[in-house]
């Protein structure tokens, strides 16, 4: 998903080999090298906070289907108790059913 967005691997990082002039390693080379792994990490970063923004939404939706599915088993519980009409068990399950179909289509 995201490995389009990483230039390098660490596999990359790991076995680079700069070319050495009469004074050292080649600073250009050196230099373009290092500005590639910079721009990995921050995209690592950027990565990190989208990843934890989609987790946060997640835990908040979720939080709230519990509670919504909650509501609705004491909502069940109340018209299984109040209710002498003609409404037997299998019609209340199928509406949960229903009910929690509808809840769990909307992620």
């Amino acid at each position: 998903m995201y490995q389009d967005r990483i230039l390098l691997t660490c596999k990359d990082i790991l076995e680079k080999e700069f070319k050495i002039d009469t004074r050292g390693y080649r600073p250009q080379e050196v230099d373009k090298f290092l500005d590639a792994i910079i721009r990995d990490y921050e995209e690592f970063l950027k990565i990190i906070k989208e990843i934890e923004n989609d987790k946060k939404d997640l835990i908040e939706d979720n939080i709230k289907l519990k509670q919504e599915v909650r509501n609705l088993r004491t909502k069940l519980e109340v018209l299984k108790e109040s209710s002498h009409s003609e409404v037997s068990n299998a019609d209340l399950l199928r509406r949960l059913s229903n009910l929690e179909k509808i809840i769990y289509s909307e992620r």
